[in-house]
């Protein structure tokens, strides 16, 4: 995983955009810059397990925080307004940061605001027990619990803590999930196989930068819900199978599929790495 925080903007607005590019000139920040909201909304849904912080300008329409909801994508956020009572960022999450205009010379400050925050946003544990919990806010508690902890992750390695590795949580293991967060797990975690896969031989520069990027995110998250290498052999011949009939049914030879075998290799090398690091060291 890159230390590098990943931070995406989203502003409609010309003047708005280049005063906070000019915050940012030396910033050591990986910024993506959005002005659609389309279009900012499809790239938090495909990086959402890369992405560190959104910084949100206000609209008239809350759409982009009802698509992220819809989704289940919580995020550590920062809404770009005067006022923090005159939208609906609220009910996104308790924990947004609210950035004036007048404070713009403050943004890396407000982003790791929103970061220790989001972080601390309370999960099942302060969950009254008898208090009923409804499915969809269930899945919600879970996939907070794991962005919170890839977070936790990710500042402790920029701070050269190198134990964090073994701190997970089993109420994150894959095994400890109920069938309904299994079967959605596993879903994205075939996704996120099949994008490595496509990528890996494409010929665009672009997508070959993102490679490694991508194989570090899928690696953390199988890490996390400690996923068996075998889980991982699974999901690649289960991708192998489909493309092979895929190639049948177009009369092509099945001789490339031999050629994802790196692909598998290279993922597995990376998990069996995060496994061996997970080890305590002696002190």
């Amino acid at each position: 995983m890159s230390a590098r925080l990943l931070v995406g903007i989203f502003t409609d607005s010309d003047p708005v955009a280049e005063s906070l590019k000019q915050r940012l000139v030396h910033s050591a920040l990986v910024v993506s810059w959005s002005a659609s909201e389309p279009e900012f909304i499809d790239w938090v849904t495909d990086n959402r397990h890369r992405i560190d912080c959104l910084v949100i300008q206000q609209t008239s329409q809350p759409s982009i925080l009802e698509a992220l909801q819809t989704r289940s994508i919580l995020l550590p956020a920062i809404a770009i307004q005067a006022d923090r009572n005159a939208t609906r960022f609220h009910a996104y999450h308790e924990a947004v940061v609210y950035l004036p205009p007048t404070q713009f010379d403050q943004l890396e400050d407000k982003i790791s605001n929103a970061i220790e925050r989001f972080i601390q946003i309370p999960t099942e544990e302060n969950h009254p027990a008898n208090a009923p919990v409804q499915q969809s806010e269930d899945n919600q508690i879970f996939l907070l619990s794991l962005q919170q902890q890839r977070l936790i992750e990710k500042l402790q390695e920029r701070l050269g803590y190198l134990g964090v590795y073994y701190k997970r949580s089993s109420q994150n293991f894959f095994r400890n999930m109920t069938p309904e967060e299994r079967h959605e797990f596993l879903t994205q975690l075939r996704q996120d196989y099949r994008r490595i896969i496509l990528t890996y031989f494409s010929e665009n520069q672009d997508s070959g930068k993102n490679l490694n990027q991508q194989i570090d995110d899928f690696v953390n998250l199988t890490f996390f819900a400690d996923i068996s290498v075998s889980k991982i052999v699974e999901i690649h011949m289960e991708l192998m199978d489909d493309f092979s009939k895929q190639l049948h049914i177009e009369g092509r030879s099945e001789d490339i599929l031999l050629d994802y075998r790196l692909t598998l290799i290279d993922v597995i090398a990376h998990l069996c790495e995060m496994y061996r690091r997970s080890i305590p060291r002696e002190q």
